[in-house]
């Protein structure tokens, strides 16, 4: 049995409600074809580290509905819905529904890290087996990737999501809770304009 789980936080490419922040600088359509060559990166490479290592791989979605999803990125996913809440909150629930089916080791990444690589996301999942977290840290200040081997809601709660201080307010709570941390290496989200000049894929 799978007992390692990947889930991808992600939007359906809908124009004018994704990637909001960059349509000052490519247009609402070309905002949400970004999201597309994001998130379909993020499948492939999701994809690639499945035929490393056993592993589930699940699709949390906001926007659009299961067929949509399932059009766009393929039947042999798995998808839930985020549902209600603030990120944190969604994250709960993600890490939540998985922990209740027995999984043992759960990262969660966004789509909005194109460097984000196979191998680091495999050593993200080598790192849980000796730290109860794992994070990867993004430039702006907050993360690409977090990886626990239990629920523990503390750390997705009082953050102010979207912010340069979420790393540093998540890292506070963990040591407060004594639980052992791992980094991973640092990389850059693609959330405003002046991040494209960093794309690459």
């Amino acid at each position: 049995m799978n007992n390692q789980q990947l889930i991808i936080f992600t939007r359906y490419p809908e124009p004018g409600t994704t990637k909001t922040r960059l349509i000052p600088a490519l247009g609402a359509k070309g905002a949400a074809n970004l999201q597309v060559q994001m998130t379909e990166a993020t499948i492939k490479k999701a994809n690639n580290l499945s035929n490393i290592i056993s592993l589930l791989v699940e699709v949390r979605f906001v926007g659009g509905n299961l067929e949509l999803m399932k059009n766009w990125l393929g039947d042999d996913l798995k998808y839930q819905e985020q549902g209600t809440g603030d990120l944190g909150e969604r994250i709960i629930k993600a890490f939540k529904f998985a922990f209740d089916r027995d999984i043992k080791s759960v990262v969660v990444i966004g789509t909005d890290c194109p460097s984000l690589t196979v191998n680091i996301m495999l050593e993200a999942f080598t790192k849980l087996t000796e730290s109860d977290l794992v994070v990867g840290p993004a430039t702006d200040g907050g993360y690409y990737l977090i990886g626990l081997k239990k629920i523990i809601p503390q750390l997705f709660q009082g953050i102010n999501w979207g912010t340069s201080e979420v790393l540093t307010k998540t890292v506070v709570i963990a040591q407060n809770l004594n639980l052992t941390i791992d980094y991973l290496p640092e990389l850059s989200d693609i959330d405003r304009p002046e991040d494209l000049e960093k794309l690459e894929f």
